[in-house]
């Protein structure tokens, strides 16, 4: 299973117990403990890249920061692209602690993306001492929209271990 930046707290549980799943692999990806949430992660202040609706309960990135933060490293036609594609969620899912910490038990492998300015490389370091092994790949948040290729070639030569 495959986790991406917040997808790390929602495979945190739902990866758990389950059978099929046999290998974690987190890219910029936050690994929480069992109880903690994504709001434990920050200074107690929105990211400077979010906007937050306080009235609405959403957040979403904002769309003039967004390839500067998300998408620096990527082909011009996905920074043009990409802002179509951004939504609103509910902030509710920051609060929202994890029951289950399957990388507990399951082996994991955690790539830090060097150049994330989402996902601070200092961030992700200090989640990948959780992870029982560690890959480090010179990329922005998006490695599989930046570099596809090697982000396959890593992820096909991770297979077996942890």
């Amino acid at each position: 299973m495959v986790a991406h930046s917040y997808g790390g707290i929602v495979t945190a549980e739902a990866a758990a117990g389950v059978g099929s799943v046999r290998h974690l692999v987190l890219i910029s990806s936050y690994l929480p403990e069992i109880g903690q949430s994504l709001s434990e992660f920050g200074d107690g202040t929105p990211a400077p890249f979010l906007d937050v609706d306080p009235d609405a309960g959403t957040f979403g990135v904002r769309p003039e920061l967004l390839v500067d933060t998300f998408l620096a490293d990527c082909d011009a036609g996905v920074q043009t692209q990409a802002p179509a594609h951004l939504a609103r969620q509910s902030v509710q899912v920051t609060g929202q602690p994890v029951g289950a910490a399957a990388w507990h038990h399951v082996p994991s492998a955690y790539l830090v993306c060097a150049q994330d300015r989402g996902t601070p490389a200092r961030l992700q370091r200090e989640f990948a001492r959780r992870a029982g092994g560690v890959v480090e790949l010179d990329t922005g948040h998006h490695p599989f929209l930046s570099q596809p290729a090697a982000l396959a070639d890593l992820l096909l030569n991770l297979e077996g271990t942890g």
